[in-house]
């Protein structure tokens, strides 16, 4: 045997069994939204990692903080312009399924299945790279959470931000 054949037929064999695993669906499946899906649990891995030292340090309260900080998400998403809602929900797609993430991140490895500092690195590597759609892949994901976290008055008191009152 060929060295070159050896190696197409093993790149052929790799190819197909992505594919494979890319289609293969399982039985169940998670109850989603009625509007849709939300994408709750991909951005509960998320969001630790991109809010690390925003986050309150008591357990309870971090909890607290990111629930609000979902909703918050799914209502910044729901008042997007249709074409970046678009955008978003194609990458949150490829984050979700295992071609998508092989492309996007080198790693077949569900985001679920990440430490976090697998997926800092992951963050950090999209901010850097030189691909302008990575980058642009890390700006949306960081600024709909930042926008989201802060869009809530409980957490003003981190940036010492106080609400303007009009009338005293």
């Amino acid at each position: 045997m060929k060295r070159r054949t050896f190696l197409m037929g093993a790149f052929a064999g790799t190819a197909a069994l992505a594919l494979g695993v890319n289609l293969y669906s399982p039985e169940f499946s998670l109850p989603e939204d009625s509007e849709g899906k939300d994408y709750r649990l991909l951005f509960s891995v998320l969001l630790p990692v991109m809010l690390d030292g925003a986050l309150p340090d008591v357990a309870t309260h971090k909890l607290a903080a990111q629930n609000r900080t979902l909703d918050a998400i799914k209502q910044s998403i729901s008042v997007l312009p249709e074409e970046q809602q678009t955008e978003l929900f194609e990458l949150l797609d490829m984050l979700e399924n295992r071609l998508g993430l092989l492309v996007l991140t080198s790693s077949m490895t569900p985001l679920l299945m990440r430490s976090p500092a697998e997926l800092t690195e992951m963050l950090e590597t999209w901010r850097h790279s030189y691909f302008a759609l990575l980058q642009t892949a890390y700006l949306g994901l960081r600024e709909l959470v930042m926008a989201s976290y802060y869009a809530c008055p409980e957490h003003w008191s981190r940036l010492h931000y106080a609400k303007p009152e009009l009338f005293k």
